[in-house]
């Protein structure tokens, strides 16, 4: 048999009403169990994280005044950004590993554009009613109902998108020094930009764009079919199974009437949040959220007839009627195999990179006003400024020894202290006797050792002049 080829396997392109507002009939099951774990989880974090103190300030703080990041007990400096950089590779290599594993994961369940639009549904279906009330209410002329109705949406709504452009703030700026700023009306003109920025944007992407976010603006639905291949998990239309659609009654056989397993109820449409028809085959606005899965799955079940007509499949495993360990087995191909190296070997350097980072950084700035003088014995000294950056929290106290020429010294011994998550700077004048070594440069090593700690310890190569 024939692979099809990539172009079968893309949605035909139709017409859309995109004027046409989608209203989503509630659902129970097994996978809208888990959207809604994922939204717990998701919210819990992002709204409770900037909340939690740690060692006096905040754990998760992204101080762009400072210029430091805290990640718990780790500080990051603009030095770091290279984990920036890692983190985002790691995000890009994610997403290409779960897309071919199983499809559009991300969009279904942790997406902060279907986490929202799910909590804004839910409000609306908490003021509103289900899906018959809204649509009866939308289209009733205007009235004091209506406008009571709506604006108590609206409200909460707006309450929402301001409470969430307040925490994204919360992240740069600590949320309780926040929160006095709103309550002394000192906000500062950035931090009021960005809560209404963000809280605008959470509004209107959540509240009126919806699954027009995910079929026309979103970058990731349109090339999504680039990362997909035969063996990728997606929701699924049994098409040999379900057709010819029609209605019965509950207890006749469909193949003594000609008929699928589908009663052409049309509630898996009712339930999609992108107002799409999955039994048209695999489509661009699929986010892969199952609610059509758990919708078809009750039917199934009030017509006595098995679950899956609409299930998360394969091509192959539905072509060729393939078990479910077979589908198992066959997600593990080469391509995957890659993805899961490279992201896990990408994963382990980094977090023992992390687990290793010396929390002590180390500049060597020669004094550019003099390359070399005499002391007053004779002896020639070259001058040095030590920049050391503290990336800890807790005030360490540093000690420096030379080495790299026989007979270099510090001119004056001493320590350097430096405070918590700070850097400090300290002048080093090193000697040696004129006869030493020859005239020209040569290279020497600075070592700064933490007095309490000698495992902190960093190395810095420099040059001594000798006139």
């Amino acid at each position: 048999m024939s692979k099809p080829s990539l172009h079968k396997r893309v949605i035909e392109i139709k017409p859309i009403d995109v004027d046409a507002k989608v209203y989503p009939r509630s659902i129970t099951g097994y996978f809208q169990h888990w959207r809604w774990v994922f939204v717990w989880l998701t919210q819990l974090v992002f709204y409770g994280l900037c909340w939690l103190p740690w060692n006096g300030r905040q754990a998760v703080l992204f101080d762009l005044d400072t210029r430091r990041f805290y990640l718990f007990d780790l500080v990051l400096w603009p030095q770091d950004t290279i984990y920036l950089a890692i983190i985002l590779a790691l995000s890009a290599l994610a997403l290409f590993l779960f897309t071919a594993v199983a499809g559009r994961l991300w969009c279904g369940y942790t997406c902060p554009q279907t986490v929202y639009t799910e909590i804004f549904l839910w409000i609306e279906k908490l003021v509103e009613g289900e899906r018959p009330k809204r649509i009866k209410l939308d289209a009733a002329p205007w009235s004091a109902h209506k406008l009571a109705i709506k604006s108590a949406k609206h409200g909460l709504w707006l309450a929402l998108a301001f409470w969430t452009g307040l925490t994204f703030v919360g992240y740069f700026t600590p949320i309780r020094d926040l929160l006095q700023e709103i309550a002394t009306l000192s906000m500062g003109p950035w931090e009021m930009f960005w809560v209404t920025f963000y809280g605008a944007a959470t509004y209107g992407n959540a509240g009126f764009l919806r699954e027009h976010m995910c079929k026309y603006i979103c970058p990731y639905a349109q090339f999504q079919f680039v990362m997909f291949d035969q063996d990728t998990l997606n929701i699924t239309y049994d098409k040999e199974r379900g057709d010819p659609r029609g209605t019965r009654q509950k207890g006749v056989d469909p193949r003594a009437e000609g008929l699928g397993d589908c009663i052409d109820c049309s509630i898996c449409v009712q339930v999609c949040p992108t107002g799409i028809d999955i039994r048209d085959g695999l489509q661009l606005e699929c986010i892969g959220c199952a609610a059509c899965i758990d919708a078809c799955d009750q039917v199934m079940d009030k017509m006595n007839y098995p679950r899956g007509l609409i299930r998360y499949s394969t091509e192959n495993a539905v072509t060729m009627k393939a078990s479910r360990s077979e589908i198992i087995r066959r997600a593990f191909r080469p391509r995957v195999l890659l993805y899961l190296a490279v992201f896990l070997s990408v994963s382990i350097a980094t977090a023992w990179s992390l687990a290793t980072k010396m929390p002590l950084k180390v500049s060597v700035i020669r004094d550019r006003a003099a390359m070399s003088r005499e002391a007053a014995d004779g002896s020639i000294e070259n001058s040095f400024t030590l920049q050391l950056t503290n990336a800890s929290e807790q005030t360490r106290t540093y000690s420096v020894r030379v080495t790299g020429l026989p007979g270099l010294r510090l001119a004056e011994e001493h320590e350097i202290t430096v405070p918590p998550a700070a850097i400090g700077d300290a002048s080093l004048v090193l000697q040696l006797d004129a006869d030493a070594a020859k005239p020209g440069a040569h290279p020497i090593a600075i070592t700064v050792v933490d007095v309490a700690d000698p495992q902190v310890s960093v190395t810095e190569t420099a040059k001594f002049w000798m006139p």
